[in-house]
C-alpha cells in the first residue's frame, strides 16, 4: 500500500513539473495571436514568424555567439583553475575554491547590480565583450564544480606512473590528466553553454538597443506584446538543451552513462 501511495506521489510530482512545458509546447502551435490554452486551432505561423523575423534572428545569434564564447572562455580558466586547485596543496587553497564557486552562490540579481557597476566604468555596458565576461563569470562554477568532479575519480598513481617514466608536468597534464578529466570538461562547458543562453538576470542589466540576448528579447515581448512566438522559440530553446545534454551524453564512458 506504501508502494502505492509512493508511486502515486512521485507521478502527481512529474505531472506538476512536465505540465507546464506541455502547455508552452501546445500554445506554440496555436493560429490564433493570443495565448489560447488548448489552441482552437493548430498551425506553425509562430514559428514561420521566428524565423522571418529579423529581430528574432538577431537575438538568436547574439545568445549563440555570447554562450558560445563564454562557455569557451569559462572552460578554460575553470579547468585550469580545478587542475591547479587539485594538484596543489597552498596555503589558503579552500577560500581560492570557494572564490571559484562564489558566483553560484550569490544572488543573481546581486551579481547583475554589482556588474552593472563596474561595466560602467569600464564602458563594456552593451558590448560583446562585456557580455562575454560577465557570462564568463557566472558559467565558470559549473565548469569548476564539474571538472573537478573528473579529479576527483582520476586515480593519482596514473599521473606518477607517467611521471616515473619521463614525462615531464606538462607532458603528465596533456597526455594522461586531460584525456582522462574529458567528460568532466565537456559536461562543465555544455553546462556553461546552456546557462548562458538562458541567462536573463544579468542581461537585462547589461543590454543595450545594440545587442539583445534571445531571453532579453523574450522578456520584452513578453511584457510589451501579446505575440505568441515567445511560446515557439521557448520549445527552440528547450530543444537546444535537451540536444546538448543529450551529446553531453555520448561523451561519458559507458560505464558512467549505464
Amino acid at each position: 500500500m506504501f508502494r502505492v501511495f509512493l508511486y502515486g506521489l512521485v507521478a502527481l510530482i512529474a505531472i506538476w513539473l512536465i505540465a507546464p512545458l506541455f502547455v508552452v509546447v501546445v500554445t506554440s502551435f496555436n493560429a490564433d495571436a493570443s495565448y489560447n490554452f488548448p489552441p482552437t486551432e493548430l498551425s506553425l505561423r509562430w514559428y514561420a514568424n521566428f524565423f522571418g523575423d529579423a529581430g528574432w534572428r538577431r537575438s538568436f545569434w547574439d545568445s549563440v555567439t555570447v554562450a558560445f564564447a563564454s562557455a569557451l572562455l569559462a572552460t578554460v580558466v575553470g579547468a585550469m583553475a580545478a587542475i591547479t586547485l587539485h594538484r596543489s596543496t597552498f596555503f589558503g587553497r579552500q577560500a581560492i575554491s570557494g572564490l571559484f564557486i562564489g558566483p553560484a552562490m550569490v544572488p543573481g540579481i546581486l551579481l547583475a547590480i554589482g556588474l552593472y557597476a563596474l561595466f560602467t566604468r569600464l564602458g563594456l555596458l552593451g558590448t560583446l565583450q562585456g557580455f562575454i565576461f560577465a557570462h564568463a563569470v557566472v558559467a565558470l562554477p559549473l565548469v569548476v564544480i564539474n571538472v573537478g568532479a573528473a579529479l576527483q575519480t582520476l586515480d593519482p598513481k596514473l599521473e606518477v606512473a607517467a611521471a616515473s617514466l619521463g614525462a615531464g608536468k606538462i607532458n603528465v597534464v596533456r597526455q594522461i590528466t586531460l584525456p582522462l578529466i574529458l567528460p568532466g570538461i565537456i559536461a562543465g562547458s555544455v553546462f556553461a553553454f546552456v546557462h548562458s543562453f538562458d541567462e536573463i538576470i544579468i542581461s537585462l542589466f547589461i543590454q543595450s538597443p545594440y545587442l539583445q540576448t534571445l531571453p532579453v528579447k523574450m522578456y520584452q515581448s513578453v511584457t510589451h506584446d501579446s505575440d505568441p512566438t515567445v511560446a515557439a522559440v521557448a520549445v527552440l530553446m528547450m530543444l537546444i538543451s535537451i540536444g546538448l545534454a543529450a551529446c553531453t551524453m555520448l561523451f561519458q564512458p559507458r560505464r558512467t552513462r549505464k
